[in-house]
């Protein structure tokens, strides 16, 4: 049985967490003893409100938290079955595999071309045809190919903000990664660039597996195929986003957050 009474259906795991607990200093678990399981291939979207761990989810599972000092962190998250909070972890290699876009586009100071060579370049990757390569896959999927194809050698900063977040999301599929997570991606974007990424976040997911982190209730309705309403660090609702989304979700305060009728 999972959070909210919801028996969930059979399906692959990808990632697997078990009683994740996760604080920072003195202050109250960002995270407390959530348990989870994330399915390959589809889109799993965690909602909820400001500070309720969303994003702490995410940094954990991409161990970017090991950059935080006062960060603590117990419990078990499993890729593929391997535990990857242990101290044995090759991190660069799990970083390779678990792409991450936060919510403003980070592009790197250099050329759309060296942006999206750079990361394979760090990993030892130096034929010119395979970079190339790469680097029109991860662009063309990422929808900007079109735009860009004519003027690669320009800075990636002069792109628009859209633009640079559809580079930013380039940059993160340019390694091929099995999982793609996205922290808040359309803060700073205008809607119509939001409905261009969300059209390319649902042609992705035939291929790998994507978590979204939204606090926009329509956005996670559009995309999800699995919901998580977390809030103050716990899980409230975990399910099919049909159910999630109805009249009837497991766990009243569910259907107040999406109405509107708090939060």
């Amino acid at each position: 049985m999972s959070p909210g009474g919801l028996v969930q259906p059979a399906f692959e795991p990808k990632i697997e967490i078990e009683n994740l607990r996760v604080s920072y200093g003195s202050e109250p678990p960002a995270l407390d003893g959530v348990t989870l399981t994330v399915p390959a291939r589809q889109i799993t979207v965690v909602f909820g409100p400001a500070g309720g761990g969303k994003s702490t989810l995410l940094r954990t599972i991409n161990r970017l938290n090991d950059l935080v000092e006062t960060a603590r962190t117990e419990g078990r998250v499993r890729l593929d079955g391997e535990d990857i909070l242990g101290p044995d972890v090759d991190i660069t290699r799990l970083r390779r595999r678990i792409g991450i876009v936060f919510a403003l586009p980070v592009p790197l100071p250099m050329s759309i071309r060296r942006n999206l060579w750079y990361g394979l370049e760090l990993a030892g990757e130096r034929n010119r045809r395979i970079l190339d390569e790469a680097m029109e896959k991860a662009l063309s999927a990422a929808a900007l190919w079109d735009e860009v194809k004519d003027r690669l050698g320009s800075l990636g900063t002069a792109l628009s903000g859209g633009q640079q977040q559809r580079l930013t999301i380039a940059r993160a599929l340019s390694h091929q990664p099995e999982i793609l997570c996205l922290d808040e991606f359309s803060i700073a974007i205008d809607p119509v660039t939001t409905m261009r990424i969300e059209d390319v976040l649902k042609g992705l997911r035939r291929e790998i597996t994507i978590i979204l982190v939204t606090n926009l209730v329509q956005q996670a309705r559009r995309l999800a195929d699995r919901t998580m309403f977390l809030w103050n660090g716990e899980i409230v609702e975990l399910g099919p986003s049909d159910v999630v989304f109805s009249d009837h979700p497991a766990d009243r305060r569910t259907y107040d957050y999406v109405n509107g009728i708090f939060g």
